[in-house]
């Protein structure tokens, strides 16, 4: 073991070098022209745009707690790399956000836009359209747990749990995120979400041409929402097919079983001893919903056990019937469409993002409207990590090996952001100097070299 001098260096060193990519993000959405315009502040006090540059500093890095800023306010970093002129206190920061919190709404959605309609390295972003030629948006709600607060619309959770259950939405198979818009504890999936869809299928229709397939589980298995998504339809002139879970409620499961059974023309699949399956698929006339051209079709999954999972014979067959409303052409096959609706349970890697990578279960204020602005950051701060996730680490110059379409936020964080610089001025420019033997320093300073495309010179490999 080395006994080691501890030493305070003559220079600055920052443990955050991915600010440096995250502030050519934010510097393309030109938020200071939009925001301190519409916002001013007095004379000698911190803009607004600073304000919400240095918070969404934090998020990328995991943080959302207002006093984790704290440990920024003296580092020259963080405030050269996002473009910032004064890095607020912490109780400044919070000041601003709850006397903004409603005004700011629309900003975040303008933001998240201009973010995913640029243009990066010559190309557009790709979301990742499905093999089928149809782009998904994917909608649904978690849970965030809150327990033990006192903070505004916290309630009980269908999980059980008291906290908040907001809503995502997310474009593409890759994991970009349109929307993410908070809710109180107690609000049923279905309630006011036609709203939501007012704001992320227009936004969707704008970011790409493919046709859009909006996906959703039994919670919104209303005629109202499926009414409200051919209405965005016809108000875009965009092809917008859906499958929304079916949710059965009342339905005589025993009665429809026995005629299943009874028909001799049903086919069933036998996937092993005491276990088979049948497939069909019926026209349903819902007012509003759908066209002769298009009609609505449900499609419904009987299964029957007369042996259980552990080897035990039944009594009498268990039976369970589901079921998947669907605006998709005809030429889709019952089956792809129980395939197409299960690729939609992927989101549910995204939600886990949210809450464990970047750390956003457990939300800072107490005010349900600072709240709700600090998650719609939050999903701008997950498309820059996304961004610069495919941009530098799927690629065969990328230090992680494995092939893979995207990385985690997590992985992101550890190998783009959470990188060691040494901050050097010199000859009246900024640079940052890496190791010699960091592995994703040729990734970094490609990308870097694509969002900056008018710096002169290349980034030293050490300094």
């Amino acid at each position: 073991m080395t006994d080691f001098i501890i030493k305070k260096l003559p220079y600055d060193l920052t443990s955050n070098a991915g600010l440096a990519l995250v502030g050519q993000y934010l510097n393309r959405l030109e938020i200071g022209k939009s925001l301190d315009r519409k916002f001013p502040i007095g004379k000698g006090g911190i803009a607004n745009s600073d304000v919400l540059k240095s918070y969404l500093g934090l998020l990328v890095q995991g943080k959302n707690d207002f006093e984790a800023i704290e440990a920024f306010r003296d580092d020259a970093f963080f405030a050269q790399s996002l473009g910032i002129h004064g890095v607020a206190s912490s109780s400044t920061l919070r000041q601003r956000l709850d006397a903004n919190a409603v005004d700011w709404f629309e900003l975040a959605d303008a933001m998240n836009e201009r973010l995913l309609s640029g243009t990066y390295a010559g190309a557009g972003v790709d979301f990742g359209v499905l093999p089928c030629g149809y782009m998904p948006v994917d909608w649904d709600t978690f849970v965030m747990n809150n327990d033990g607060s006192k903070k505004e619309d916290v309630g009980r959770t269908y999980q059980g749990v008291d906290g908040y259950t907001p809503s995502a939405t997310y474009l593409g198979t890759l994991g970009y995120c349109l929307e993410l818009a908070l809710r109180p504890g107690v609000q049923h999936s279905a309630l006011e979400t036609e709203l939501n869809l007012e704001r992320v299928l227009p936004m969707a229709a704008r970011l790409t041409p493919s046709p859009l397939l909006f996906r959703a589980d039994s919670g919104l298995c209303s005629l109202k929402i499926m009414q409200a998504i051919d209405t965005q339809a016809n108000a875009l002139t965009r092809e917008i097919a859906f499958i929304i879970k079916w949710n059965p409620r009342k339905s005589p499961v025993e009665a429809i079983a026995g005629a299943r059974v009874a028909d001799t023309h049903t086919m069933w699949c036998h996937w092993r001893t005491g276990k088979r399956q049948c497939v069909w698929a019926d026209t349903l006339q819902l007012e509003g919903v759908g066209s002769a051209a298009k009609p609505v079709r449900r499609i419904y999954r009987l299964t029957e056990r007369t042996i259980d999972k552990h080897g035990n014979a039944l009594l009498l067959p268990a039976y369970e019937l589901e079921g998947w409303t669907t605006t998709l052409p005809a030429s889709f096959a019952p089956a792809e469409v129980i395939a197409l609706y299960c690729d939609h349970g992927t989101h549910e890697q995204f939600h886990s993002e949210f809450k464990t990578d970047m750390d956003l279960e457990r939300l800072p204020s107490g005010k349900f409207d600072t709240n709700f602005l600090v998650c719609s950051l939050a999903s701008v701060a997950l498309n820059i990590l996304r961004l610069m996730g495919i941009s530098a680490l799927t690629g065969k110059d990328a230090p992680i090996r494995h092939q893979a379409k995207r990385r985690r936020i997590k992985t992101v964080m550890q190998e783009l952001m959470f990188k060691a610089g040494r901050m050097i001025k010199h000859a009246g420019r900024w640079v940052l100097g890496w190791s010699n033997g960091d592995t994703a320093y040729t990734v970094f300073e490609r990308l870097y070299g694509q969002l900056a495309p008018n710096r002169k010179g290349r980034m030293p490999a050490a300094a």
